[in-house]
């Protein structure tokens, strides 16, 4: 009897995750029960400890009538969970953070997608994934997706372009290997640390594997890509 017991309410645990909204159906919360316009005023979607998708998106908008001139708004269970207007001091400067909708062709249950298959290419177990959307030094959208263990012990972090899904980076995964690092791959070995012998051949390796990845996550971007664009507008 237990034994039933336990696998319904595992069966009921994953369709509560299954159910969960992604980011982009929490961005559609906040413009139809919030303002409309605050879809264009993205600084940031967070989202923690999701199974694949969190219980919770904490959006970050700018809004030169609050306090600070940003508003925090938390979105859960398909509707407005709080709202708050932090201060300047703690949300940053918001000078070109906020995120060109327009250009968001990646959706977190597609950021989870890009990243779980290049963990499993970096033989990188995890237990729960946590999500931070904004945009980078060039002013693109960024999805970093934190991998976690069990424990809640980070086991590595992806970043991948939310426009063209491209894996550029990665943290404990690949010893770090980075879209320059296979860029300057000159192919020169010989013994010196920065060249061939044990340790060129080691990064060469890891190089390879990491481009394997990223070739492997673009095509697998083509079956995930969703514009949100297209994600909001009316029928």
């Amino acid at each position: 009897m237990w034994k039933f017991c336990a696998l319904l309410t595992l069966a009921a645990t994953c369709a509560l995750a299954e159910e969960r909204s992604t980011a982009y159906e929490a961005l559609r919360v906040v413009g139809t029960q919030l303002n409309r316009d605050y879809v264009n005023r993205i600084v940031s979607v967070i989202g923690v400890n999701g199974t694949p998708q969190p219980e919770t998106w904490k959006i970050l908008v700018e809004d030169s009538r609050a306090r600070g001139g940003v508003r925090e708004v938390e979105v859960a269970d398909g509707r407005i969970k709080s709202e708050r207007t932090p201060t300047r001091t703690v949300a940053g400067s918001l000078e070109g953070a906020t995120i060109k909708v327009s250009r968001l062709n990646l959706d977190s249950s597609g950021a989870y997608a890009v990243a779980s298959h290049t963990a499993e290419r970096s033989h990188a177990e995890f237990e729960t994934v946590s999500y931070t959307l904004r945009t980078d030094e060039r002013g693109e959208p960024t999805w970093i997706v934190t991998l976690q263990s069990r424990s809640g012990r980070p086991v590595g972090t992806i970043y991948i372009g939310a426009n063209r899904g491209n894996v550029s980076r990665t943290e404990g995964m690949f010893r770090g290997a980075t879209m320059q690092d296979v860029a300057t791959d000159n192919g020169v070995e010989n013994d010196s640390p920065n060249g061939g012998g044990i340790i060129g051949t080691t990064k060469t390796r890891i190089r390879d594997t990491f481009r394997r990845a990223q070739d492997e996550a673009r095509g697998m971007f083509t079956r995930v890509r969703r514009s949100f664009a297209d994600f909001i507008s009316p029928d």
